[in-house]
């Protein structure tokens, strides 16, 4: 532990250093920590910002790539072939207790297991701003937002009437994108349409251990229209419509190691939304509505067969949610206050079938819903050096009745920099529509697994853009949902059986100074299960803890450093440490996945004030290594590109 205690001095020592420089710059205001918007620093909640002049320094990265730059976020598959399913987690939390929020409204898939959105739908020229909230954000969100929930908000138009941009890169594996969008603002209209569209012919997903059997390459192709309209109705009130529609094909290998040659998949968003504001004395009302719809298609035809039992597989999945909310803030003296309540409806459509031998198979298909109301409430206060938050929702579901979350946030601020904060919450995450009605393990009694999730920490702001936090974070979850089978009567269920345990420190260092900008941030994750029932879900006989943070380092860091050579020339470099993890193997111990390093390099010029180029490197050092195991991972890649943007 040597090694990582000089790394903490390392980091207090250089925010010493960097807090003695002061400039000016003008602070973040951030939406997601409360629903409206206000600065970042008058938070206690820990939130990160990665906003547009970030996205723009890294031109040929994706979103889930942007995403494992965070400190305590590792998205799993980010540097996989092009539409590898991205599993998003933070501070160690299974997949599925991430929320993610479009525009500040939550979106999932209720056809997958764990409930979670594919980000692999959302192209990274189409955001303004990605902000990342973590800790238990249930009150404010509801089920799902265990560890943390992320807000990716939509690009903004320009302020004149019209404004176009675009990009255009090609890179390794013939990977060819584009993207073009127009927008603008009139008095009491605006608009943006962006459409975006990627080719990759990729690289073989799974990983051909031998080197000799010559696996196939699995291609990617994807267009993503999104449309956003703002109308002024009257003074004080505003309308909102908005389209998304993302579809992307790829070809899928039939596992780790094993090779398909004609196995596709492919997979479709649609949303539909509609919001209306209104601003009055005290702050403001809104109401949303957006419907949203996940469908994927499998096709294995089996011209090129990966298994003797099986000619062709046909299956298809389908979840539609209906997401409905009307919330309002009102500002008095020292007090705010945030009500409302959202209503959810998800529901999914499932089948799947297949051929071979012994003839078809046909399973009963899947096809089941169910609603959440949820009122909820926060007050947030101010008084001298102090500030904080409680807050509380109900959960009434359609299939196990009730439950019930708080938020407690106090913060003190020292001085105009330095603030200190402690922030308790619980969470919850509702059982999913797979959990309760799949025809062999589905259990309709199944209860919400609840969480108390607890942070402390201290945070150094400047006006110089200089940003130290050091946060210690807790998460303890009971009625834990596991997926459990009897050898012995052979009967598999969902059940609420586990406890999880997940705990460390997350340590970050952002400046901005003259030409130069630095990040860096550590991470350090632990935790436990304890059940009884072991990983492959068969039973041990007694509760028992076991390490489970599958996938999950103990020890991530993140770092870059760049620099404005001229008015034209900014070149950047980053490296990201990941250290060894677990890979679960059903019926067996874990293997382990070694630790890597990998070092990226980017370089842009400024053509003028409206176009430049871009250069990415990736991986230079053609390190070789797993995220997934028997899956490729990205060699040493580039990506050329050309952004520009008239008004």
């Amino acid at each position: 532990m040597k090694k990582y205690f000089l790394f903490l001095a390392a980091l207090v020592g250089t925010h010493l250093l960097f807090a003695q420089i002061d400039t000016t710059t003008l602070e973040t205001a951030v939406v997601t920590a409360t629903k409206f918007e206000r600065k970042q620093s008058e938070t206690g909640k820990v939130l990160s910002v990665i906003d547009r002049a970030t996205l723009e320094r890294n031109g040929g990265k994706t979103l889930g790539e942007m995403l494992n730059t965070v400190a305590g976020v590792q998205i799993i598959g980010a540097n996989n072939n092009p539409g590898t399913n991205n599993l998003v987690t933070i501070r160690g939390a299974a997949a599925g207790n991430t929320l993610i929020l479009l525009d500040g409204i939550p979106v999932n898939d209720p056809s997958v297991i764990t409930n979670y959105f594919d980000i692999n739908f959302i192209p990274m020229d189409q955001i303004e701003r990605i902000e990342i909230l973590k800790g238990g954000q249930s009150t404010l969100y509801g089920s799902d937002a265990v560890a943390g929930v992320i807000n990716i908000i939509s690009r903004k138009p320009g302020e004149k009437k019209i404004g176009v941009n675009g990009l255009f890169s090609y890179g390794s594996w013939e990977t060819l994108s584009q993207q073009i969008g127009v927008g603008g603002r009139t008095r009491g209209f605006n608009y943006n349409i962006q459409y975006a569209h990627t080719n990759s012919e990729g690289f073989s997903s799974a990983r051909d251990s031998s080197g000799t059997l010559a696996f196939g390459n699995n291609g990617f192709d994807q267009h993503v229209l999104n449309s956003q309209f703002q109308f002024q109705l009257a003074p004080g009130w505003e309308l909102q419509l908005q389209h998304r529609y993302s579809r992307y094909q790829v070809d899928l290998d039939a596992a780790g190691f094993t090779d398909e040659r004609d196995y596709t998949s492919d997979n479709y968003n649609s949303q539909y939304g509609i919001g209306l504001s209104r601003r009055h004395r005290f702050g403001q009302i809104r109401l949303n509505y957006l419907f949203n719809r996940a469908r994927r298609d499998y096709l294995d035809d089996s011209m090129y067969k990966s298994s003797p039992w099986i000619d062709r597989i046909e299956s298809r999945y389908v979840g539609n949610t209906h997401f409905i909310e009307g919330y309002g803030q009102w500002k008095l003296k020292g007090v705010e206050l945030l009500t409302g309540a959202d209503v959810r409806i998800n529901q999914t459509d499932q089948w799947y079938w297949s051929t071979g031998p012994f003839g078809p198979y046909a399973p009963a298909p899947l096809e089941a819903s169910m609603k959440q109301l949820s009122p909820y409430a926060s007050l947030l206060m101010r008084k001298g050096k102090w500030n904080g938050e409680l807050g509380a929702r109900v959960n009434l579901h359609s299939e196990y009745g009730s439950n019930f979350s708080f938020t407690f946030n106090p913060a003190y601020r020292m001085n105009e920099s330095l603030r200190s904060f402690v922030n308790l919450y619980t969470a919850f995450k509702t059982p999913t529509l797979y959990q309760l009605f799949d025809a062999f393990a589905g259990n309709s009694a199944l209860q919400p697994e609840q969480s108390l999730v607890a942070e402390a920490g201290v945070e150094w702001r400047k006006a110089n853009g200089l940003l130290t936090r050091i946060v210690g974070f807790y998460r303890n979850t009971e009625d834990a949902i596991v997926y459990t089978f009897s050898p012995t009567t052979f009967i598999a269920a969902y059940k609420n059986v586990s406890r999880q345990t997940n705990y460390g420190v997350e340590m970050e260092l952002s400046y901005q100074w003259g030409k130069w900008n630095l990040q860096t941030n550590y991470t350090y994750t632990n935790g436990s299960i304890r059940a009884a029932y072991d990983g492959t879900g068969a039973p041990i006989g007694k509760d028992t803890s076991y390490f489970n943070l599958y996938r999950i380092p103990k020890h991530a860091w993140f770092g870059e450093l760049g620099y404005r050579l001229s008015k034209s020339i900014f070149v950047q470099t980053q490296l990201r440490y990941m250290g060894e993890r677990e890979e679960f193997i059903y019926g067996d111990k874990p293997a382990i996945l070694n630790g890597y390093a990998l070092v990226d390099l980017y370089g842009e010029y400024k053509l003028n004030d409206k176009a430049r180029l871009f250069l990415d490197l990736k991986n230079v050092t053609d390190v070789v290594y797993e995220d997934i195991r028997g899956y490729n991972t990205r060699r040493r890649n580039f990506v050329v590109g050309f952004r520009f943007s008239l008004e």
